[in-house]
């Protein structure tokens, strides 16, 4: 059981980060002129990325130093959650798996 919710919990971590790649594709290509920002459906797509980045982007944005048109904020989060987020739920799952939550609760 707690093997399923881990396997679910990585998988929407994984869904996410392709959510943010794709943000950043979508803003660069939007910025060339590639895309055209009228297009009612490069609108929705825009407005999908905007509203599921936004909420965790935007913290990370006020901490960073402004550095211009240049938005490191996506390859912060993404650092973030492969560097510190995965390995502790890793950790977690198997602390779980092996018995010792008990020193996790204590």
């Amino acid at each position: 059981m707690i093997t399923i919710l881990f396997n679910v919990l990585f998988f929407a971590i994984k869904i996410y980060t392709w959510i943010i790649i794709g943000a950043v594709v979508y803003s660069l290509l939007g910025s060339f002129g590639v895309l055209d920002p009228r297009n009612r459906m490069v609108w929705s797509i825009r407005d999908f990325l905007a509203r599921t980045t936004e909420p965790v982007l935007r913290p990370v944005r006020r901490m960073m130093p402004n550095l211009g048109a240049i938005d490191i904020s996506p390859m912060v989060v993404l650092i973030v959650i492969e560097m510190i987020i995965v390995p502790i739920l890793e950790r977690l799952q198997e602390a779980i798996r092996s018995g010792l939550w008990q020193v996790l609760v204590l």
